[in-house]
C-alpha cells in the first residue's frame, strides 16, 4: 500500500490531480503502464516478465491505434487474427499475449486503482475488459509444445557431439582463437544432456555448483550438480534442485573443462562455469545460434533444439530402466505426468519391452504346463 493507503499503481499516485498535462492521452497511458508495473512487482513477478507484458500491451495499443479507454474486444480480435494468419505466431505466444492484455485490463478497471474514474474525468470514457472467454484460446492440454519438437536418437546425439569436438579441432588447427568458445559450447551441450538441464539452468551454473556424492564416490568432485536457477513458479524465486550424476563420462568432461580449458578465459573473479569472451556469462542467443549452426550443418531435423537435450535425458534414462520417480526428481518436475510428456521412448525400446514381457508370459505358461504333466 502507498503511504496514504492507496494500492500500488493507483491513479492518484501516478497522476497529480488538477495539474494540466502537455499530452494527456499519452501521459496517462504511460502512467497506467508504470502503475501496472508497480502492481506486478508488488506480486513478486520477475522484472523480465513484467517488462515483456508491458511490451505486449504497447504493441496492442499501437496495432489498435487507440488508448485503453477506447479499446474494444473487436480490436483485440483483429490484432490476434493478424498475428495468427499473417505472422504465423505460435499458439502459446498468442495465449501469453492474451494473458498480458487481460491482466492489464483487470488492473485499469479495478476500482481500487481509480483509473476508470480518472479516464472518465479526463476523456469522457473509461477502460473495459476486452479479453473474454469467447475471444481467447482455451488451454485444454497439459502440453502444447510444437509437435515437431523431439528428443535426439542416441545415434543423432553421438553424431552431434562428435561434430562439436571436430569443430574445436578444426578451428584450433587453423590457429584461430575461436576454438576456446567452441570448446566451451561443446562442453556446455554435453553437460546440458548429462544432467537434463534447461538452457537457462545450464548457462547460469557456477563453478561452485558441482560437488561430491557420498553414495557415488566414483564420480569424484562431480557427483552432484546443484541447480540454483530452475524454472520458477509465478511470483516465486527460481526453484532449486540437486541432480545426481548418472553418466560415467560426465565427470571426465567437466574435469577437463575446469582444469585445462576454462582458465584460458582469464576467469579471475568470475564464478560462472561458462564465461563469455566479452562478459561474465555466455548468452542464450549465442547458444541458440551455435546449436542451430551445428544441427543444420549435419542435416538434422529442425525439430531438434536446445531443449532436446533435456528431452533426450528423460527418454534415455527411462529406456535404460531407471525408475520413473527418480527421473522425475532429477529433472525437477512436480508431477509425473509432466515427465511422461517429455518421454519420447523409441519404438526399438518399446519392442524390446514387449518382447521381454511376451517371453516372460510364454515361460510362465510352459512352466505351468510342465507342472501339470509331471
Amino acid at each position: 500500500m502507498g503511504v496514504d493507503g492507496s494500492a500500488p499503481g493507483a491513479a492518484r499516485l501516478r497522476v497529480v490531480d488538477g495539474v494540466p498535462l502537455l499530452r494527456p492521452a499519452e501521459q496517462v497511458f504511460e502512467a497506467m503502464l508504470d502503475g501496472w508495473r508497480n502492481q506486478q512487482l508488488a506480486r513478486n513477478l520477475a522484472v523480465s516478465t513484467v517488462e515483456g507484458r508491458r511490451a505486449t500491451v504497447r504493441a496492442f495499443a499501437a496495432a489498435a491505434s487507440a488508448f485503453p479507454w477506447r479499446w474494444a474486444p473487436q480490436m483485440l480480435d483483429e490484432w490476434l487474427g493478424d498475428l495468427r494468419s499473417v505472422r504465423h505466431v505460435k499458439r502459446t505466444t498468442i495465449r501469453s499475449y492474451q494473458d498480458a492484455v487481460r491482466s492489464f485490463c483487470q488492473y485499469v478497471t479495478d476500482p481500487a486503482y481509480g483509473w476508470a474514474a480518472e479516464c472518465e474525468t479526463r476523456f469522457g470514457s473509461h477502460p473495459i475488459q476486452v479479453v473474454h472467454d469467447w475471444n481467447t484460446a482455451v488451454h485444454v492440454q497439459e502440453s502444447e509444445a510444437d509437435a515437431a519438437k523431439r528428443a535426439f536418437t542416441r545415434r543423432e546425439l553421438q553424431t552431434f557431439f562428435t561434430y562439436c569436438d571436430d569443430q574445436v579441432a578444426r578451428i584450433r588447427g587453423l590457429g584461430r582463437k575461436g576454438w576456446l568458445p567452441a570448446f566451451r559450447d561443446a562442453t556446455l551441450f554435453k553437460v546440458a544432456y548429462a544432467y537434463g538441464l534447461r538452457r537457462n539452468e545450464t548457462r547460469m551454473l557456477d563453478a561452485a555448483d558441482f560437488g561430491r556424492n557420498p553414495r557415488g564416490p566414483e564420480f569424484g568432485e562431480y557427483g552432484v550438480c546443484y541447480v540454483r536457477h530452475g524454472k520458477a513458479k509465478k511470483g516465486s524465486p527460481p526453484k532449486r534442485r540437486s541432480v545426481l550424476t548418472v553418466f560415467d563420462w560426465a565427470p571426465e568432461v567437466l574435469d577437463e573443462w575446469f582444469t585445462e580449458v576454462r582458465p584460458s578465459f582469464e576467469v579471475e573473479g568470475n564464478p560462472a562455469t561458462w564465461p563469455s569472451e566479452r562478459g561474465r556469462r555466455v548468452g542464450c542467443q549465442r547458444l541458440n545460434s551455435r546449436f542451430a549452426a551445428y544441427r543444420d550443418a549435419l542435416g538434422l531435423d529442425a525439430g531438434l533444439d536446445f531443449h532436446s537435450f533435456r528431452r533426450s535425458y528423460v527418454t534415455h534414462l527411462i529406456e535404460d530402466g531407471y525408475d520413473a520417480r527418480f527421473v522425475q526428481e532429477q529433472v525437477g518436475h512436480e508431477h509425473a505426468s509432466t515427465t511422461s510428456i517429455y518421454t519420447c521412448v523409441s519404438s526399438d525400446f518399446r519392442t524390446r519391452t514387449l518382447r521381454r514381457h511376451l517371453d516372460a508370459t510364454t515361460a510362465a505358461a510352459l512352466e505351468t504346463q510342465a507342472g501339470r504333466q509331471a
